[in-house]
């Protein structure tokens, strides 16, 4: 098959899953085309049946927004037309699916070859930008005008429905991990950079935005390090990290927390946390979470979202309620000090992250949905 992606190209659960997709496919013998604005997060490396179209924009006086939407609208119709594409799997609702149908349109009334569209819906494209009265009904008539529909879980295929009042059928494709590049092993990690050889080590991976509620992470460890010796690790950047800098000063914790920015390649450092933190208010998936899982680190989240398809609880986690840090860190400091659950705790969390999450199986997944929409 001869596939066109498009993604937010900048760290984020939708844009490093295209990615992990794409190049999954083209190992697999696929042609891929990534259509986007800047090359995507990940994206970082040559590899054969994978190559990478940007989108520019003009900077007309007479625009006070370049028109982004447009100029990638007629980029899909152009990479569509010259590399005869089958379709254009979209990540992220608005503006993606959008495009890929004007694109479509541009196509038609050309009498060109039309590719079919799978949109894949990721979270906050449902739950905030999707139902804002602004968005609402170019959301829903992009969802509708899509010839496949995925959703990266069960609880964000529900919320689609109820959101927008839905009959069309949603796949559930879970997200993935690659086996090959996560794994439980310290090898390519240097704990002593991080943290004493009797530290715990405890991880966040995020964007950083409001719904992540990065400051809830930073008063979790609080209370942990008020009774064990443990360091912060916090992966990512975002518009909270400001107030998440101010709260680790106003707390004294300057010396405990080490910011890392924004990482490509997480699994070189997750494995030598001890726990992975994810208290976030929405989590459709949370591939952050199954990230730190597959490389055999136990993750404490947020009950009532989409973390319950990943994380099993009391088995390699908890999951305890959106706010609730103190619950969140009494089930942290009870696990670390019970040396023998936590090792438990790791084995269980590659286990399952192994048998229900890995590539091989997920990516097959998507290469069966494609041939269904196709065949269609």
């Amino acid at each position: 098959m001869v596939i066109g992606i498009t993604c937010y190209p900048v760290a984020g659960g939708s844009g490093v899953v295209a990615t992990e997709l794409g190049q999954q496919l083209a190992v697999r013998g696929h042609q891929v085309h990534f259509v986007s604005y800047a090359l995507p997060f990940r994206l970082d490396r040559y590899q054969t049946n994978l190559m990478y179209h940007g989108v520019e924009t003009t900077a007309y006086p007479l625009f006070k927004f370049p028109p982004y939407t447009l100029t990638l609208a007629a980029k899909m119709a152009e990479v569509t037309r010259n590399f005869k594409l089958d379709l254009l799997h979209m990540h992220y609702a608005i503006p993606h699916a959008t495009c890929a149908y004007l694109a479509k349109q541009l196509l038609g009334a050309q009498n060109e070859r039309q590719p079919k569209i799978i949109t894949t819906l990721h979270g906050t494209d449902i739950t905030l930008v999707g139902s804002d009265p602004s968005f609402y009904d170019i959301t829903r008539f992009s969802i509708l005008s899509s010839d496949g529909l995925t959703a990266v879980s069960k609880y964000l295929a529900d919320e689609t429905r109820d959101v927008f009042k839905i009959e069309k059928e949603i796949r559930v494709i879970h997200n993935f991990f690659d086996p090959k590049r996560f794994k439980h092993s310290t090898s390519d990690c240097t704990r002593s950079e991080f943290a004493r050889d009797d530290d715990f080590l405890i991880a966040h991976i995020s964007n950083f935005r409001p719904v992540k509620r990065t400051l809830d992470v930073i008063d979790i460890f609080d209370k942990i390090a008020t009774e064990l010796p443990a360091k912060l690790l916090l992966i990512g950047e975002g518009p909270d990290t400001i107030l998440a800098r101010r709260q680790i000063n106003k707390r004294n914790l300057s010396d405990k927390v080490i910011f890392l920015g924004n990482q490509t390649r997480v699994e070189a450092v997750l494995p030598c946390a001890d726990l992975f933190l994810l208290p976030s208010e929405e989590e459709s998936f949370g591939l952050a979470a199954l990230e730190a899982l597959a490389c055999g680190v136990p993750v404490i989240g947020s009950s009532g979202t989409g973390l319950v398809e990943v994380v099993d609880d009391f088995t390699n986690g908890f999951l305890l309620p959106v706010g609730d840090t103190t619950s969140m860190a009494r089930a942290a400091i009870s696990l670390l000090k019970n040396s023998e659950r936590l090792k438990q705790f790791k084995k269980a969390a590659t286990e399952l992250a192994l048998k229900k999450f890995s590539a091989e199986k997920i990516v097959s997944e998507y290469e069966g949905y494609y041939e269904e929409v196709l065949n269609v």
